[in-house]
C-alpha cells in the first residue's frame, strides 16, 4: 500500500511541476500577448483560471499523500526513531561526545610553552 502512495505521490510531485510552469508570468508580461474577446473558456483568462485551479487540486493532493505517507511510516510494523540509536548510558572515563568521534587531541595540535622557542630577551627591529 505503501508503494502504490509513493508512485501516486510521485505521479502528482511530476503534474504539479509541469502546471506551475505553464502558468504565466504575472509581473513580467505586463500583459501584453493577451488579445482576442474578454470571454470564451479557453480565452487567456479562462485558460489562467483552470492553470489556477488545477495547481490548487493538485497541491491539496499533494499535501494529502505527505500526511498519508508519514502516517503510514509512523505505524509501520517495525517504527524507528534516531533517538532510539543514541546511547543512553553516560560515557565512561569522562569523556564527552566529542572525544567519542576520535581525531586529533587538543594538546597535538597545540604547541605548549614547553615546546615554544625560547627568546633571548631580544625585540626584533625588522633591519
Amino acid at each position: 500500500m505503501q508503494t502504490v502512495l509513493i508512485v501516486i505521490h510521485l505521479m502528482i510531485v511530476i503534474a504539479l511541476v509541469g502546471v506551475v510552469l505553464l502558468q504565466r508570468s504575472e509581473g513580467g508580461a505586463l500583459g501584453m500577448g493577451g488579445g482576442g474577446s474578454g470571454g470564451g473558456l479557453m480565452s487567456a483568462r479562462g485558460a489562467a483560471d483552470a492553470l489556477t485551479r488545477t495547481t490548487g487540486i493538485l497541491a491539496a493532493a499533494f499535501f494529502a499523500t505527505s500526511i498519508a505517507l508519514g502516517i503510514f511510516a509512523r505505524y509501520e510494523s517495525r517504527p524507528t526513531d534516531i533517538l532510539d540509536r543514541i546511547e543512553q548510558t553516560a560515557p565512561s572515563g569522562g569523556q564527552t561526545v566529542l572525544d567519542q568521534l576520535g581525531g586529533p587531541t587538543p594538546s597535538s595540535d597545540v604547541p605548549s610553552a614547553d615546546t615554544a622557542p625560547a627568546s633571548d630577551g631580544q625585540i626584533p627591529t625588522g633591519q
